[in-house]
């Protein structure tokens, strides 16, 4: 009896003390293919946030049967010295990638994602800090797990860089079934719970009860764990009850005509053309947005469910003018510091 006293104890002690971030350092992900720079109001907003760190998603690798392994969505900003800046380069590799795949492919892989990433920080990056962190960004499953494990040994040894990768809440939740990646730290990212075809009831990017669903106290996981919040939006368009787009510009301009028609839901009032596609009355819009308050929610369950170590990097997908538009620098202030309170 005493003895499970003790235990009980000591695992409250461990739990209590470890839940609690003593350093937040602030970063923001940077996801844009098509920005040569970063914006004057993007710029205000890092210093007014005191954020040093951008993980910035270099490229992204696609796989064909004729082609191979290419890279697509090639990064064309450029840093020009107005702060100094920690660059994380952060590589998104489809899953397909990995499928009936070898070691030797494999291999040609890590070498070829060393090479571009060196090569994009030469030339776009040459006064940031430099880099000593590459973060790999890959929805595995299991029948692609001992493949990208693999990718990310490999690339580890040929770097000479600390690897990390981000880790969706599925495989943060069943690490027996979905494995450990070889990595030296994980970002969780605590976003995008729900299918946004399947359910149409949910906000697809945070839905609070599935996200404590995904979270156990109970258990620490085995790797440093840093965590990544949605503070982005997007517009879901349906024509004729099928889906059609996903917009994420110019969000404001067409929520002047739409008709709110329940929770989530909007419907086109006039004809108009939203960037490269054509919005007709009728159509309907689901549109995913998230309050202050809700990532404010989200933050209080992660920090009663997650074991922490007390210094943990936290990340704000991402750094666009227009996303951030919704929110002020107070709220985007405490999405970072209430990890600490």
């Amino acid at each position: 009896m005493k003895k499970i006293v003790l235990f009980v104890f000591i695992s409250s002690l461990f739990l209590g003390c470890s839940n609690k971030v003593e350093n937040v350092e602030k970063s923001f992900y940077y996801w844009k293919s098509n920005s040569w720079q970063l914006s004057d109001n993007e710029k205000a907003r890092m210093r007014d946030l005191q954020v040093n760190k951008l993980y910035v998603k270099f490229f992204e690798v696609d796989h064909d049967e004729n082609y191979g392994d290419f890279p697509i969505s090639k990064t064309s900003l450029r840093y020009y010295g107005e702060q100094i800046l920690t660059i994380v380069p952060t590589v998104y590799i489809k899953n397909e990638v990995f499928k009936n795949t070898n070691e030797k492919r494999i291999d040609t892989l890590a070498d070829n994602v060393n090479f571009l990433i060196n090569k994009y920080t030469k030339e776009n990056f040459e006064k940031a800090n430099p880099v000593t962190e590459f973060q790999m960004d890959c929805d595995w499953t299991l029948k692609t797990k001992e493949n990208y494990f693999y990718f990310l040994k490999k690339l580890k040894a040929i770097s000479k860089k600390q690897i990390s990768c981000t880790l969706r809440l599925y495989p943060y939740k069943y690490p027996e079934k979905m494995g450990i990646p070889p990595v030296d730290k994980a970002t969780l990212m605590c976003y995008n719970l729900v299918n946004p075809l399947e359910n149409h009831s949910k906000n697809s990017i945070l839905d609070l009860k599935e996200l404590g669903l995904y979270l156990n106290k109970e258990k620490k996981y085995p790797l440093h764990l840093d965590i990544a919040l949605p503070t982005y939006s997007w517009m879901q368009v349906y024509q004729n009850n099928k889906f059609s787009k996903v917009i994420y510009d110019n969000q404001k301009e067409i929520l002047e005509s739409l008709k709110k028609i329940k929770p989530l839901w909007y419907e086109v009032t006039k004809d108009q053309l939203a960037g490269d596609f054509y919005l007709r009355i009728g159509d309907k819009i689901k549109y995913e947005v998230l309050t202050p308050e809700q990532i404010n929610q989200a933050i209080e369950i992660i920090k009663k469910n997650v074991v922490f170590d007390p210094e943990t990097t936290v990340t704000l997908f991402h750094l666009d003018e227009e996303q951030l538009s919704k929110y002020n620098d107070e709220a985007l202030s405490g999405f970072y510091t209430n990890f600490s309170k």
